[in-house]
């Protein structure tokens, strides 16, 4: 078992460099892409009618099967032939969830153009990878939305991931992404998919609940050094506004995000026309500017090396006091 768990420890660590080397190359066929087919394929046929709780439920089942059952055959076939080639494998498989290097990209996609007073370009650029309306936002709610997103998915895109991968892997990793494909897929509070997302949502929220809290403290805690801010002002501005959030994960990294940079997230965004005012988190001791997303990216790769260096030591730790209690 604890040869296992370093096997899953040494290709996460080749998947990090992997992602940070490579990012997502267009070019390259892609898993989350195959999880999309086939839960618009599933959404098609099965969102219709009577009971759509349980036909909801089976499609998330259906798509979870199909990616982890295919991949924990792959990998455990691999350890058969040779251990050096279950790893690489495995690491290649585990890179295809994360996405550190697409999302520093995409912050920084959003700033140079507010560098040079390019708002028109910043709001396309930021309308990418936000859901909310951006036609009319200012240069202040623009950087906002990118700093936001940054945090969010500094859980959702690369730590989260890399938690499930250490504990069981590439199969692991690809589950975890695959609850995270059907939530962004189905998981709307709308009338289409209130009751046929509903499982995708709460399975979402549960695969979530320790990877999201695990990131908002190390974030802080591996980011103090750089902010302006004390830690027991930081720790206690998550612990009063990561709760406020509409999602019960999302505000763990934005309120510690909102700390550390000492500005206020949240706030009125707008989708589709329709008006959604956010629980603020934070204190508003500086006006959002675009340096603040270059910031952001900063924080979060702090956060993800500082989150993978302390699940490796987890692992080591775990293995000597196994080793130690079998001579006790």
């Amino acid at each position: 078992m604890t040869i296992l768990f370093f096997q899953h420890v040494i290709s996460a660590w080749i998947a990090l460099l992997l992602d940070k080397w490579l990012g997502d190359p267009r070019w390259l066929p892609h898993p989350v892409r195959g999880m999309g087919f086939i839960i618009a394929k599933l959404d098609t046929f099965l969102n219709k009618g009577a009971f759509r709780k349980i036909k909801g439920l089976i499609a998330w089942l259906t798509t979870i099967l199909f990616v982890f059952l295919p991949t924990i055959f792959i990998v455990y076939l691999l350890k058969d032939i040779h251990i050096i080639l279950a790893i690489i494998v495995e690491a290649i498989l585990i890179y295809t969830t994360i996405a550190e290097k697409d999302l520093a990209e995409a912050g920084l996609a959003v700033s140079e153009p507010l560098k040079v007073g390019n708002l028109l370009l910043a709001r396309e650029k930021v309308s990418w990878i936000v859901g909310r309306d951006t036609e009319k936002l200012d240069d202040s709610e623009v950087v906002r939305a990118a700093v936001e997103t940054i945090a969010e998915n500094t859980s959702d895109g690369v730590t989260a991931p890399l938690f499930y991968a250490i504990l069981g892997g590439a199969p692991l990793a690809l589950l975890y992404r695959a609850v995270n494909t059907c939530d962004s897929m189905l998981g709307y509070k709308s009338e289409k998919y209130k009751e046929f997302g509903w499982a995708s949502a709460k399975m979402d929220d549960l695969f979530n609940y320790i990877p999201s809290r695990m990131t908002g403290y190390i974030m802080i805690a591996s980011n103090i050094f750089s902010s302006k801010s004390t830690l027991k002002k930081c720790l206690h501005i998550l612990n009063r506004d990561a709760k406020k959030h509409p999602s019960p994960n999302s505000g763990w990294c934005e309120a510690a995000m909102a700390a550390l940079l000492e500005v206020q997230l949240g706030g009125i965004n707008t989708y589709n026309g329709v008006v959604s005012d956010r629980a603020r988190m934070g204190d508003a001791v500086h006006r959002l500017e675009v340096f603040h997303i270059e910031q952001s990216i900063s924080i979060m790769k702090r956060t993800v090396l500082a989150f993978m260096t302390l699940l490796t030591l987890g692992v080591v730790f775990c293995a000597i006091a196994s080793r130690w209690a079998s001579f006790v």
